[in-house]
């Protein structure tokens, strides 16, 4: 066991003797040159953050992903036409030496080409065109045309066999039946798709539609890219008719959006927008019985809370008891009123179904006329009711009145009679002895009233 110690020191010692001891310097440059043989020139992936760009005009930042981080520096005279990608939060394919920076004895990469990550070409022809065609104006809102409400006849600009014209058939169908679409089918992706897309345009143009619909369902960048091209954006910015640009999902954005006069997150939303002008107004007009039957009811409440104030200002001595059956009267006729108003909605609305029904199988302009004028006679009927049940109470509430008005004290007096108070008081007297001499009295007439003084009373 003590040989063994003795055997493991020596080989200790050994090993010691034998070591090599590096300075730091001599062990960064021997991995500088491990490292420039080993990698040499790279292609590296990630975002941009902690831009610094010295008064010198060379670049340093840091290009980081999710696991880690490699400073980086762009000189002065190297990606001179790509300079302007570089920016923080900007995700980018950097091309490069990958080298130690002895000083700091950190690794670092010495930038020599940029592109955007995952786009390449395509996204740097992409913000060329953007850059050039803002510079001309053609994204100012204030050549944005204004569409029109309720748009009768659009042209649709799109693949037969897409999905975008299955959603915006759908949508239509649902919202608004009627509206008549002018298709003009074009490839909308690959090779020789954007001369037909700008030709579809120009064709529309020469049609009587309202305005023009541009879409198609979404794809990566290279599928869109028919969108993006100056010709497309050219037809569009061309278009004597007002175009609506409706590419992709919500996140894509294509050229043809910026020139649009109007941008739809997905096809579907599209014809969404270009329908709720005829959808809100068939909803006003199915719901405006209700609204009829709230207007009524709205004066009908007046009217009984006028009733009301005028009963509290009668004499307590008047009899209530024809009053509280008057309205008891008016409140069984109101719901009567609003049974037949019920009646005659769900009449209408069974008349609307029906008929609606049977446009979605056939377009026959002339019963959509019948049956609106069907419609305005109904709602002409509700009112002329409404105002036979009006005069109708009326008449009965002023026949109530004049009644009530015959069993007034007021009406006692017209005969003669008169009532004579205290002028001090106000108390009515009922006896001589209730009075002294030189008391002041009032006495009340039918037509207004006599002051007088006591100068003698007897019974």
């Amino acid at each position: 066991m003590k040989a063994s110690s003795q055997w493991n020191f020596g080989e200790l010692f050994s090993s010691e003797s034998m070591r090599r001891v590096w300075t730091v310097g001599e062990l960064t440059a021997s991995i500088k040159q491990l490292l420039e043989r080993q990698f040499g020139q790279v292609w590296i992936s990630g975002e941009i953050t902690n831009l610094r760009q010295q008064s010198s005009g060379h670049i340093y930042f840091t290009l980081k992903d999710a696991a880690a981080q490699l400073n980086c520096v762009l000189f002065r005279g190297d990606a001179r036409s790509h300079r302007d990608l570089i920016a923080d939060g900007q995700k980018v394919l950097l091309q490069g030496d990958l080298t130690v920076y002895e000083p700091r004895g950190q690794y670092q990469l010495l930038v020599k080409s940029v592109e955007l990550q995952g786009t390449g070409a395509l996204q740097l022809a992409f913000e060329r065109l953007k850059r050039k065609l803002q510079a001309e104006g053609l994204f100012e809102p204030a050549r944005k045309r204004p569409l029109p409400p309720c748009p009768n006849r659009i042209g649709v600009v799109t693949s037969l066999t897409g999905a975008a014209l299955r959603d915006v058939l759908h949508v239509i169908q649902r919202r608004n039946p009627f509206l008549e679409l002018i298709l003009a089918p074009c490839r909308v992706q690959g090779d020789g798709a954007a001369p037909e897309i700008a030709g579809a345009i120009q064709r529309l143009n020469q049609l009587d539609l309202d305005l023009v619909l541009v879409t198609r369902g979404g794809g990566s960048l290279e599928d869109l890219w028919a969108f993006n091209e100056e010709i497309v954006a050219r037809a569009i910015a061309a278009s004597r008719l007002p175009v609506v640009s409706a590419v992709g999902h919500e996140i894509d954005f294509t050229i043809g959006d910026f020139v649009a006069d109007l941008r739809a997150a997905t096809p579907s939303a599209a014809a969404e927008l270009l329908t709720e002008g005829s959808f809100a107004r068939r909803q006003l007009l199915v719901t405006a019985p209700d609204r009829l039957r709230q207007q009524a009811q709205r004066r009908w409440d007046l009217s009984s809370r006028q009733l009301l104030q005028a009963s509290g200002r009668l004499l307590r001595r008047h009899p209530r008891r024809l009053l509280q059956n008057q309205w008891q009267r008016i409140d069984e006729c109101l719901n009567r009123l609003l049974r037949v108003v019920r009646e005659r909605w769900k009449q209408a609305r069974n008349t609307m179904d029906q008929s609606a029904q049977r446009l979605g199988r056939v377009r026959p302009t002339l019963q959509i006329a019948r049956r609106r004028e069907l419609l305005l006679q109904l709602q002409n009927l509700m009112l002329e009711r409404l105002r036979q049940q009006f005069r109708l109470r009326q008449s009965r509430w002023t026949q109530a009145q004049t009644r009530l008005e015959l069993l007034s004290p007021l009406a006692i007096l017209s005969r003669g009679y008169s009532i004579t108070r205290d002028a001090s008081s106000g108390r009515i007297l009922r006896s001589a002895n209730d009075v002294r001499d030189g008391q002041a009295l009032i006495t009340r007439l039918h037509q207004g009233e006599v002051r007088s003084v006591v100068k003698s009373a007897s019974v």
